[in-house]
Parts: structure tokens; sequence; C-alpha cells
């Protein structure tokens, strides 16, 4: 349905299954491989592309010659201490010859349900991408614990497909798509190619959590499907362990396409629009004028604050007669506005008293 080639901004969610030999515990060298040369091909074409990777555990459960049984709490954070390292130096050396920088993100639900913390994210993200780096996203399984856990990389995938505002999600998996019933047990279910609507039918074809061929099983890709379509993201899901599995998704492979209705920007904007201030900032007249045309708020633009917010919180945005402009999300709290309102932004260090982020409300958290 969708070219890969299209996407402004691609996720890629790689589970451990393709990465990690399960009878070996070794690393899938030649899988890895192919999949930097995809990469690598993508980056060619201009998308900008991030990979969330399971596979420490897995790794670090070899080298720690832990039993192949479910492990403790505390015995899956030692081995995910141990492979993490080694999950981010193979990527490393898997990508380097293509001239491809590498960065290791370990993210936990936390992350993204604290507004502030989401801010971080969404930021370090957008930089590490717009310096041409190809982020490596997992779950930070030496300190995560149940309350803190995503628990299955589809989610975690999904999430932060909708951090960034990624156009393709890519679900690499053991099943090449959606399916009426489990394939393995049902010879009569069939792959569906494209599902423009997830209606009560198609959720209840994807059964209990732990029913797919997966870990977390189909219910949990079909989550991950309505949280990346709702924020106008296409998802696919496909059999990712031939090798090149990028390409020949590309090429046609057999897959399932999950369709977006709205583009990732608009449904950011639709979400922001949606959310409940919790203060009010009034401009003048010359910012009004800068964010009708596109730009960022800056303190310079602020002459006066109301209410009680903190970083990460909606806020309402009025003109000079107190008519409402914009609602945006805010990189300071309501105090903080307060202090650097009408400042320039390389005055913000010196009235905080630590260096801070030249806009109070970036563009790309602003909705008109």
């Amino acid at each position: 349905m969708a070219a890969l080639t299209a996407a402004n901004r691609l996720v890629v969610k790689i589970g451990s299954a393709l990465l990690v030999d399960r009878e070996t515990g070794l690393l899938r060298s030649d899988w890895l491989q192919s999949l930097a040369q995809d990469v690598a091909w993508l980056k060619g074409q201009g998308t900008d592309v991030i990979l969330v990777s399971s596979g420490s555990i897995a790794l670090g459960r070899g080298v720690l010659n832990l039993p192949a049984a479910t492990l403790a709490l505390e015995q899956s954070q030692a081995a995910a201490a141990v492979g993490q390292i080694r999950l981010a130096r193979a990527y490393e050396e898997a990508l380097t010859p293509h001239r491809i920088t590498t960065a290791q993100v370990l993210v936990t639900l936390e992350d993204s349900a604290n507004r502030r913390r989401y801010l971080n994210s969404r930021a370090t993200l957008e930089t590490l991408l717009g310096l041409g780096v190809v982020p490596i996203v997992n779950e930070n399984d030496t300190v995560a614990t149940d309350e803190i856990r995503y628990g299955d990389n589809d989610r975690l995938a999904a999430q932060i497909a909708v951090t960034v505002g990624a156009d393709q999600l890519i679900l690499l998996s053991d099943v090449d798509g959606f399916y009426s019933g489990n394939p393995s047990e049902d010879v009569s279910a069939t792959r569906y190619d494209v599902i423009d609507e997830i209606t009560p039918e198609i959720e209840a074809m994807a059964g209990d959590a732990g029913s797919g061929l997966s870990k977390g099983g189909m219910k949990t890709k079909l989550l991950a499907a309505k949280m990346a379509i709702a924020a106008g993201c296409t998802m696919a899901i496909t059999e990712g362990s031939k090798l090149n599995p990028l390409k020949s998704l590309n090429n046609a492979a057999n897959c399932t396409w999950f369709t977006a209705t709205l583009d990732p920007h608009a449904a950011r904007k639709r979400w922001i629009s949606a959310m409940k201030p919790r203060g009010e900032i009034t401009v003048d007249a010359g910012a009004a004028k800068a964010l009708a045309n596109g730009k960022s708020l800056l303190p310079a633009g602020i002459v006066a604050v109301n209410g009680e917010f903190g970083r990460g919180d909606p806020v309402a945005v009025l003109d000079p007669q107190s008519r409402r402009l914009a609602q945006g999300l805010s990189r300071y709290t309501a105090q903080e506005a307060d202090a650097i309102k009408g400042r320039r932004s390389s005055e913000i260090e010196a009235t905080l008293g630590y260096p801070g982020r030249a806009a109070l409300i970036h563009r790309d958290d602003l909705a008109l």
C-alpha cells in the first residue's frame, strides 16, 4: 500500500527473536547487517529513522548463563544491564560502515505519562534526528518495575512514533500481518492487507494478550495500531526474519497496513487543542503576529502570565485584547514564565540562574 520512501519519519520496532538466535543466544549478525543496509537506503532517501529494539535481556541472559525459563525481576534487570551495552555496540558496529551515527535512548512508561519527561524525550529525539543520528530506543529494563513498564515494545514503538510525529510505524514481527484468527491454529484464517478502521469485530479477532505469535500477542499490536493511527501515523505489521526486511516490505512483501486519516502534524495540533488549559499567557502585538506566521513563542513577547501550571502543561495564549489566539504546551512553569516574560532568550540563564530553552512554547507544541 505505502512506500517506505514516502515517509518523512519512520519508526521500526524490532523484536528479540529477530536479533538474537533463540537456541544459541547469539546475535544474528547477518540479519542486523542487512537491516543496517535498509536503514542506510532509507536515510539516503531523506527519511528520518528511529529503531525501537528489544534484545538486551536476551543477549545478557546468554552472557550470564541464566536459565531459559522466566527470570525473576532482578535477574531480568541484571541481564538487561549486561545486554544493553552489547546491543548498543552491535547497532553501532552495523551502522558505522554506512557513516551513520547511532545513539542509545532508554525510556520507561513514566517518560511518556509525565508531561515534563515527555517534552524532554521529544526534545532529545528531535535534536538527534536533526543531527542525522539514528536513535536506538529500548525500555530501560535495568530500572523499570511493573508500575512503570510498557511491558512490550509494540506499544513503546507506537508511543515513540507519537512523540516524534512519525508518519509510518513498522512492526517487524514473527507473523506477516493481521489475521482473522491465529493462522497456526486456524487454517481458514485470512490476512488483511489493509485495515482502514479498527472495529469491535477486528478487536475480537486479536484475542487475548497472550494469544498471538509474538510476545504480548496480536492484542498489543492492535493497541499499538490504535495509538499510532490516532496520531496520524500509518502502521504496518510484517514478518521480519528475512534479510533486508524493510526493502522487502517496500517491494510489496506480505503485510497488513493500518491507515491513518490525519497527518501527524494535524493530529498533534488537534490533541493539543483538546486539552484543558492550566493557565493563560498574554502576548504583545508583535508576538501575536509572529505566532500567526508559524513562529515559536519567545519570552520577549509575553506581557502577562496567569494561573498555576507546570512544565509541559497546556496554556491558552491570548492576544493584547485578551482574545484567545492559540493553545500550547509550556516549556516553563508559571513561576519561571513570569520571571522571564519580556526578556530576550539570551537573558534566561541570568534571570533563572540556570540555562533554559529559547522558546517558551515551541511552534510544534502550539495549536492556533
